[in-house]
């Protein structure tokens, strides 16, 4: 009952090495009966179910953070890297796309995306390559849980430069400039925060890394930051704050920039998973996260009805406590098939009612 996860599980496959898990997956999707499975140009394994017009894009990752860990069983618990950050979620989305079978009139697509620990540059690929009605998006949320809305990102890099001087006159060092820096934007944040309780309103930044060097010349400094940015600030309006605050220091975006993203909560899709966890013994609610996930690549590309699902707590994401109740993880496939009958229900229904009209 759970060899997709197991097999996925146990094939490492942190961010650039996703290969061997990602040639597994395909394999096995071929072996559930998917009417298709095969790897995208990104690298991306994907499974095709059905070939009808209305289509369901189910869009996990497959990559994980660094760090293999041993994978095992104990007690109807399973460890291992990845199991909850996200294999568990993409297993889900794979048997219960598999028990669900083809459906006429749909089409469910299930991608497991490379490089979302990095720069998400299989969620970007499939963003451009399909045009679904509604989209699942695989993160651990508990299976009760229904998650609707990821923070922003922005990284940056701040160098600052100051001319070498003796330690005894009062010429501000590259390192003072980088420490006033940060106290400015933290201050900056607890002022911006200041009436905004719930954190996936607030400004969050992390300040990664600190490093500095000099030689008989030049001092330099260098802050990485990490910034989780609300609904209310894009990733070009942090930058310009930053070049605020920054005065004269070299700023550098890495990776790439994404705004926060907020689902719409009346939808036939949300309205469907509601049902099908009320229907199975569960009281579901809404959860909007202060990590960023593939949903904020996707949604502003694909402007459909989307939600964030899947089995797992995600306290344990990149640790080393990784781990996934067998039980929750079979709950989280019956609640997806029971949700996925009843979106394709509401829609025929609804259809039938339009054309009666």
């Amino acid at each position: 009952m759970n060899e997709t996860l197991s097999g996925l599980v146990s094939r490492y496959s942190p961010s650039g090495s996703e290969k061997p898990a990602v040639d597994w997956l395909v394999g096995r999707m071929q072996a559930l009966g998917y009417t298709q499975s095969f790897v995208d140009g990104a690298g991306n394994a994907v499974g095709v179910m059905g070939c009808g017009s209305r289509q369901v894009v189910l869009l996990g990752h497959i990559d994980t953070v660094p760090g293999e860990l041993p994978v095992r069983e104990d007690k109807g618990v399973l460890y291992g890297r990845g199991v909850v950050d996200a294999k568990g979620p993409l297993a889900a989305f794979v048997d219960a796309i598999a028990a669900l079978g083809e459906i006429e009139g749909w089409q469910f697509v299930v991608i497991g995306a490379v490089d979302e620990e990095r720069d998400s540059c299989g969620a970007r690929f499939v963003a451009a390559q399909y045009r679904p009605d509604f989209a699942v998006i695989g993160e651990p949320n508990h299976w009760q849980r229904v998650a609707l809305g990821y923070k922003g990102v922005a990284w940056a890099e701040l160098t600052f430069l100051r001319a070498q001087s003796h330690s005894a006159s009062r010429n501000q060092t590259a390192c003072e400039s980088a420490f006033e820096t940060w106290s400015l934007l933290h201050g900056y944040a607890c002022q911006y925060n200041a009436g905004k309780p719930r954190a996936f309103d607030q400004l969050l930044l992390t300040l990664r890394a600190i490093r500095s060097d000099e030689n008989h010349l030049r001092q330099r400094a260098i802050l990485q930051i990490d910034t989780r940015l609300p609904p209310a600030i894009t990733p070009e309006q942090w930058y310009e704050q930053l070049r605020i605050f920054a005065g004269d220091a070299e700023i550098t975006r890495q990776s790439y920039a994404v705004p926060a993203w907020t689902c719409e909560k009346n939808t036939p899709l949300v309205r469907s998973f509601l049902a099908a966890i009320r229907a199975h013994g569960g009281t579901p609610s809404f959860v909007y996260k202060t990590g960023t996930a593939d949903l904020n690549t996707v949604a502003p590309i694909w402007r459909c009805p989307a939600l964030v699902y899947g089995p797992g707590d995600s306290a344990l994401d990149h640790t080393q406590d990784e781990c996934l109740s067998l039980e929750e993880y079979q709950k989280a496939v019956t609640i997806l098939v029971s949700a996925l009958t009843n979106l394709i229900n509401r829609t025929e229904n609804k259809l039938q009612n339009t054309t009666a009209d």
